[in-house]
Parts: structure tokens; C-alpha cells; sequence
């Protein structure tokens, strides 16, 4: 799993500029916070902690002689918040790759000779693009890789008219290192706003890999939050901005995981924080934690009345009497589950997972509440061979929801508080 940093294009200079700002404003200028900048006021403690390294040392200094320090400060303070970002969801990172590394490597060239080795390098003027016009295009001569030829829509550019790289130049040399580095699969996490770039980035790695190992890149929708019923105003211009720290910090992180994993990846989700913390069906996430803490009671009360509930007594239970139709029901729910995760890990599809366990809790609450009326169904009986079988039926059900979640990276509770 890695951590792709884009730190060599012209964004991370505008992250520069933008956290200048907050250091003139830790020295008691007020900030110049120019359109094109970073408003969020996430870049305060960065001007504050530049201030204490440098102190008024930079001010009124031309931009040359402190963009190079003040990007690379940013850039790690935003790395370093990133990753207790990550920590505070429980998401581990095996590498962080820095674009800016891959510059002045011989990387990028390695990368663009392997193409050309392969026919797909050649200098080109592409022909004006319909509607908006893309910051790589120009009308002029540039270098170009025949992505048409790996099913892309047109060719792209690799190399500028000036010289420089496009920004898809360091993005194929850091996927031909993936592929060298022997891996069968490769997925990609983009914005949503990336979807012009899967059709290039696929032919470059169908290119570079002959075919041999497939890309899957999973567009992420926006996350639309709400509170008191109405949305959550959040504005560029103005820096108004819900950071994940502040979800995490006002619902937790299992909270913030499953809700998170409720939607498919291209669906925008609605994350509305009252409903989260709300304890009604309407609540995925306290439906199912409900639906484990009610099965755990059931094994405590039989372990009171004297039932064996270990594993190896439920496993030996006579199950063939289990034959009411809820009971039948939930039993052919569970036998679901293994094809359930499998599709979900074929289709790299978290959100089944999700959604099954939402279902199969609807289903265990619906027979808990039958047991109202029809005594038979009770989960908790007298006769203490007919309860180990009714335990054994409900532990199954905890099972698989301790599994689900486990998959989902939550942490079942034992009982509501």
C-alpha cells in the first residue's frame, strides 16, 4: 500500500506561497491571501512553526531566496499531518513515494526511452482539443506517447515545447517502477476530478507492462456533510473547511471508517453527522455494532444458565431442528457471506461488505423482535439443549459481523454504551 506524493508540480509551489503567507502573519503582517492560494486555515501552525525557525529572517525577501526552504517545510508539515491523519483513521501506509524524487534520477527518461524503445515516442503537434483546453496542450511541437495505441482516446504529451516534463511524465516512471518491482495488480485511488486521466494512465501501464498487468483506478466522489439537517457550508475562497481530522475527533474513527465504506466509491456520499450518532435503524453503523452487542448478550445470559458456549460445544450443536422460516432465513444469509466477500475482493468493492452487514443485522433484529410475539423464537430458552442450538444459530451471526467489520477495519463492541 503507498502513499504517492505529489510534490514536484506546480501545486506544491502554490502550497509554498500560500504558507509564506501565514509565516508574515505569524510575524504580525497580515496575510496576502491572493486567488490561487490556500486559505485553509490548516496552514496557520506551518506559519507559526516557520516563524519559529527562522524568525523575521525571510520577510521582504524576494521569492527566490525563500521558496525552495519554505516548500520543502510545507511539504513535510502537510506529510507530517497527513500521516496522523491516516494514524487516527487506523490506515498504514507500507511506502511514501515522492514525485519530486523521481526529477534529476534518470527516472522519467528511463521510463519515456522504454516507451520509445516500443514505438510510442514521437514529436508531434496534437490537434486542438474540443471544449476545455487542457494545461498540457500546446500548439506547437511537443513530445508525445501514442496512448491510442493502448486504447486511449488521443495521444499525449510527455515532454513540452520548452523542454520541461508534463505532469504525466513522472506518473508513468512511478508506475514503471511498480511494474519492475514485479507487482500483478496495480490500483489507483484518484479524485473524482481525475477522470480524464484513466484512459492514459492505463495505456502507459498496458504499455510498459505488455499487457501483463492490469490497472484498476478507483475514482473517489466528493463527501457531502451535513449537520442540523442542512449542508455544511465549506468554501475555497473563504478557507471554511471540515478537515478528516475533524470528523474522526467529533464521531471517531469506526464511526467515520464504516460510514465512509457505505457508498460505492463513485457515489457521492451524504455524511451527515447527526444521524451518525443517532441510535436508530436509520444508522448503519449503530445498526450493526447493535446487532453484535445483542448477539454477545445472548452468549452471556446462556453462559449464565449454565450452556457451554464455547466453540467446540456450539459446533457439535444439532442444528436440524432450526427450522422456523426466520430462523432458515438468517441461516441462508450467513451462507451468503463467503460469495459476498468475494465479489466485494474481485470488484475491490469495500462497500458490499458494508451493505451485507447492514443486511444481515436488519435480519437478526427483525427475528429478535419476532421473539416478541412468538416465544419459540426466543434465543434464550428453558430447555438448555434447544438454547445451545438457538446460541449456536446466533454466534454464527456474531461471527460473521466480527468478520465484516474486521474486513472493514471497525472494531466490534460487546455492548452499547
Amino acid at each position: 500500500r503507498e502513499y504517492y506524493i505529489n510534490d514536484g508540480g506546480a501545486q506544491v509551489n502554490v502550497l509554498a506561497r500560500s504558507a509564506y503567507e501565514r509565516y508574515r502573519e505569524a510575524n504580525g503582517l497580515t496575510p496576502e491571501i491572493r486567488e490561487g492560494l490556500y486559505p485553509g486555515d490548516y496552514l496557520v501552525p506551518v506559519g507559526e512553526a516557520l516563524k519559529a525557525r527562522y524568525g523575521a529572517s525571510l520577510l521582504d525577501q524576494p521569492e527566490e531566496v525563500w521558496l525552495d526552504d519554505v516548500r520543502n517545510f510545507a511539504t513535510e508539515a502537510m506529510m507530517a499531518m497527513i500521516r496522523q491523519d491516516l494514524a487516527m483513521l487506523g490506515v498504514t501506509m507500507d511506502v511514501y513515494s515522492s514525485e519530486k524524487a523521481l526529477y534529476g534520477t534518470g527516472r522519467i527518461e528511463a521510463a519515456i526511452d522504454t516507451l520509445r524503445a516500443k514505438g510510442l515516442i514521437y514529436e508531434g503537434v496534437l490537434e486542438p482539443p474540443k471544449g476545455k483546453t487542457p494545461d498540457d496542450w500546446e500548439p506547437r511541437e511537443q513530445t508525445l506517447f501514442r496512448s491510442t495505441a493502448h486504447g486511449d482516446d488521443v495521444d499525449r504529451p510527455v515532454k513540452k515545447s520548452d523542454g520541461s516534463w508534463t505532469y504525466f511524465a513522472p506518473d508513468i516512471a512511478y508506475h514503471y517502477d511498480k511494474v519492475k518491482r514485479g507487482f500483478d495488480l496495480l490500483i489507483d485511488i484518484l479524485g473524482a476530478d481525475h477522470g480524464g486521466y484513466v484512459k492514459r494512465m492505463k495505456a502507459a501501464v498496458s504499455a510498459l507492462s505488455e499487457g501483463r498487468v492490469p490497472l484498476d483506478i478507483k475514482l473517489v466522489q466528493l463527501v457531502k456533510l451535513f449537520q442540523n439537517g442542512e449542508p455544511f457550508k465549506m468554501s475555497k475562497r473563504s478557507g471554511n473547511f471540515v478537515t478528516l481530522r475533524d470528523v474522526v475527533e467529533m464521531v471517531g474513527a469506526d464511526v467515520t471508517r464504516f460510514v465512509m465504506l457505505t457508498r460505492k466509491n463513485d457515489a457521492t456520499l451524504d455524511f451527515d453527522f447527526d444521524k451518525v450518532l443517532e441510535q436508530s435503524r436509520d444508522n448503519p453503523v449503530w445498526y450493526v455494532q447493535y446487532a453484535h452487542a445483542r448477539v454477545a448478550s445472548v452468549l452471556r445470559k446462556a453462559a449464565e444458565a449454565g450452556v457451554d458456549t464455547s466453540d467446540a460445544a456450539l459446533a457439535r450443536a444439532d442444528l436440524s431442528t432450526l427450522d422456523h422460516p426466520a430462523e432458515l432465513a438468517l441461516m441462508r444469509k450467513m451462507g451468503d457471506w463467503p460469495r459476498q466477500v468475494e465479489i466485494a475482493a474481485r470488484a475491490n468493492e469495500p462497500h458490499r461488505i458494508a451493505g451485507y452487514l447492514t443486511e444481515l443485522a436488519a435480519d437478526l433484529h427483525g427475528h429478535w423482535n419476532r421473539g416478541n410475539d412468538e416465544t419459540a423464537l426466543r434465543f434464550v430458552q428453558d430447555d438448555v439443549a434447544v438454547m445451545t442450538r438457538k446460541i449456536a444459530l446466533a454466534r454464527a451471526v456474531g461471527v460473521v459481523i466480527s468478520a465484516g467489520l474486521a474486513i472493514l477495519g471497525v472494531k466490534p463492541v460487546e455492548e452499547m454504551r
